[in-house]
């Protein structure tokens, strides 16, 4: 579902906001599944060295967390006020909230069968979850240390409102963490975006292998979860949107027919006159 020719009609306002709404909606709604928390692709490090220790419960996700904590990693998330924008089934949240020590950890998805699924299956006394839109987001200005945005970007109407939001809420000097995939002509207008928002370019990565990687390691666990719980006449198409081995965004990212950027965004910081 997610491929490159779908990818490329994200370039279209309107097609977004009629498109992703009802997907995410109906996913949270209708597909419970206990230990589906995450809908982003992963990350599997180049060295073992790099593995992130996980409780056992939490190893099932593996690959997913680690795009969480690889994007988390680059800067200092403890005891600061963190938000995820686009936090759907609440994983990614969740996960920061419990290893990485934020004083306040808050999660913000449009989807609202997305948030009262999240608010059901993560309860921690620092992580909190709210139904808003990425281009409107229902905070007072300079609320947030660290707003993070993992694999959702492509899903927003305008990007540059969005960050706009972004720039608005950071407090000065606060950081903006943000991963996502697109076709190399798209990625060019979402760097364009971000050289346009405001907001200085700290890093950006080229992580399309690392995700490839992940892709291939986790497809046991992808398809044994598809073959338990959605119905024979629905697994093509849910293979697709999950991105299994062989899916056509596994195939696109193999090729570089989309690729996959991590980047690190900062508000500039209040400079006191003497």
């Amino acid at each position: 579902m997610i491929a490159k020719a779908f990818l490329s009609l994200t370039e279209y306002p309107a097609f977004r906001r009629i498109i992703w709404k009802p997907i995410y909606e109906n996913l949270a709604k209708h597909f419970k599944i206990n230990d589906w928390h995450f809908m982003n692709y992963g990350y599997a490090p180049e060295s073992s060295v790099s593995t992130v220790p996980l409780h056992p419960k939490d190893e099932i996700n593996r690959y997913p967390i680690q795009l969480y904590h690889f994007l988390a990693q680059k800067t200092d998330i403890k005891d600061k006020q963190v938000l995820e924008v686009g936090s759907g089934r609440g994983g990614g949240a969740s996960y920061i909230s419990r290893y990485l020590s934020p004083a306040t950890m808050t999660g913000v998805d449009i989807a609202r069968n997305a948030i009262r699924l999240a608010r059901k299956n993560h309860q921690e006394n620092n992580l909190h979850f709210l139904q808003g839109n990425a281009e409107k987001l229902p905070f007072v200005n300079e609320s947030f240390d660290v707003i993070m945005n993992v694999e959702s970007s492509h899903a927003y109407g305008s990007v540059p409102r969005f960050l706009s939001e972004v720039k608005r809420l950071l407090r000065p000097g606060g950081i903006f963490l943000c991963t996502d995939l697109r076709a190399p002509e798209g990625m060019t207008l979402l760097k364009s975006h971000f050289e346009a928002s405001g907001l200085h370019m700290v890093s950006e990565e080229n992580i399309t292998p690392n995700v490839v990687d992940a892709i291939e390691k986790e497809d046991t666990i992808k398809q044994q979860r598809i073959n338990q719980h959605i119905a024979r006449w629905m697994r093509p198409t849910f293979s697709q949107f999950a991105g299994t081995k062989g899916s056509r965004i596994h195939l696109d990212l193999q090729s570089n027919a989309l690729i996959y950027y991590s980047f690190v965004l900062q508000k500039k910081a209040v400079v006191n006159e003497a």
